[in-house]
Formats: C-alpha cells, structure tokens, sequence
C-alpha cells in the first residue's frame, strides 16, 4: 500500500483521481513556462486533480550537437522555482549526474531519473540523498520486474519518497510499444506508479537525427494506462508541438489538455 506521507503532493489525491505531471519538454524561454502552467493549474484546479508542473531545465541526452540543450541552467532552474511559488504547485525536472541532484535540489521538488540512466547507482543515490521525492523512469530496455533494484537503492540510502513511469520498451531500433504488465509489476513496490504517455509514443533514432513519434495515439496510451491501473499520467504539452525545441513530434497540444482529462476521469470513476 502506497503512504501517502510520503508524498505531501498527493495528499488531496481522491480515490477516483489520478494525479498529473505535465509541461514542456524544455524551459525554451523565461516566458512560455508560465502561460503553460496557468493554462495547466486552471484545468486541474477544476478538475481536482492534483498537478505537478514538469520541465527539463538542460536536455542533455540529444542525438545532434546543434540540436537545443537549454537557456542556461541556473536561469531555467529559477524559471521553475518561480512557476512553483506564483501557482503554488510542486514542479519536477531531470537531472544526468550526480552534481547536478543536488544543484537541482534546491529549486524543485521532484527529481526525475531519465530512463537511460536509471541503473546508475552513484545518480540514485545522489538523488535520495537530497531528501526530495524521486521519480524513476523504467529503462527502455528493462522489465517492470527489474526496477524493484532501483527502488531498493533509493530506500537504502535513506528516502522512502519515491516514483517509477514507464516509457514503454524497445521494439527494434526506431519504435517503441507498451507493455502494461509493468505497470501492474511495478506497483508491487508500493510506490506510485506513472504512465509517461508521450515519451511512449517516440520513435527515436530517426535517421535525421531528430526524434519522431505518433501524438495521435496518446488519448489511447492514456486511456488504457488509467484503466489498468496508473496512478498519475506524464505528459508534454505545447501550445504548438511544430515548433517545440524538444519532443515536438510526440507531444499532446495544449488546448487538448482539458478534454483528455476528462476523458480519463470517467474511466477512472468506473473502476
């Protein structure tokens, strides 16, 4: 059974809600972030689902040097600290090293493990050490099964205050498909578990160099994500995915928000 003290984010978080973790890819400016989480904190506030406002404040996992890396990281890093005090929600980034959980750890509230990285030991434990909520994204490449190891490094180093997503499995060099087994062996840890819809919807490895992907499938990931079970949904949102400087071919475009969450609700009413 999940304990709720663990997650002061989801105390108000009812029996037939999930809970959301949503926003750009990447902090592209000191601007769009804003109007994003407004538009965002305006729909689930309505919606009473508890939100948690999502940004990347560096990618550092591109396939191209030119490709967008960020505005610079202490000025993305206070972007976020800022949307979390003016719409008072909590906010969650990725972090790539060691040095950077703990630098990041002092903007936001939820450190998120990229699923390349998550059977890196040293990064795990660098995050627990900060105290903050940790959200694991399972490996591409692994079972749902396998990731009971990396919540076992977060506990023993002394954090009880962590998350794991799933972002769908390899399925040859430029797919991805989903298998919602893991969800299921997942939540065998007794940790929230979340379905990143959009990430599984990729279709890396494009010979271009720029990831593609399928957003026409996400109302269906989402669908059948809550229905077996999710407890929170990820997703990137845009106001226009086109131009998106990261992840603009799989995300969800804002002013579709709204109508997916609702959606979902009464799917998850009926279970």
């Amino acid at each position: 059974m999940i304990t709720l003290n663990n997650y002061p984010f989801l105390k108000s978080l009812k029996p037939n809600r999930f809970f959301l973790l949503a926003g750009p890819c990447v902090i592209e400016d000191e601007e769009s972030p804003f109007k994003i989480a407004e538009h965002l904190v305006k729909i689930t506030k309505s919606l009473d689902i508890p939100f948690v406002f999502k940004g990347s404040y560096r990618k550092a996992n591109r396939s191209r040097l030119d490709s967008f890396q960020g505005i610079g990281d202490v000025k993305a890093l206070n972007v976020l600290k800022n949307i979390s005090k003016q719409f008072n929600v909590p906010v969650v980034t990725d972090i790539h090293s060691c040095e950077e959980a703990a630098m990041a750890a002092e903007y936001v509230d939820i450190l998120q493990i990229p699923a390349f990285l998550c059977r890196q030991t040293d990064l795990l434990v660098a995050a627990a050490k900060t105290g903050k909520t940790v959200n694991i994204k399972k490996g591409q490449f692994l079972s749902g099964d396998s990731m009971r190891f990396a919540v076992e490094k977060v506990q023993q180093s002394g954090n009880q205050s962590i998350m794991l997503a799933d972002r769908g499995n390899f399925f040859g060099y430029q797919d991805l498909v989903v298998d919602y087994r893991n969800i299921y062996d997942m939540q065998k840890n007794n940790v929230p578990v979340i379905m990143d819809v959009t990430h599984s919807l990729q279709q890396p490895n494009q010979t271009g160099g720029v990831t593609g992907g399928k957003p026409e499938l996400i109302e269906l990931i989402s669908k059948a994500a809550i229905a077996v079970g999710a407890d929170g949904i990820f997703m990137e949102t845009h106001p226009n995915p086109s131009v998106a400087k990261s992840d603009g071919a799989n995300m969800l475009r804002l002013d579709l928000v709204e109508g997916l969450l609702e959606k979902l609700i009464k799917i998850k009413e009926v279970l």
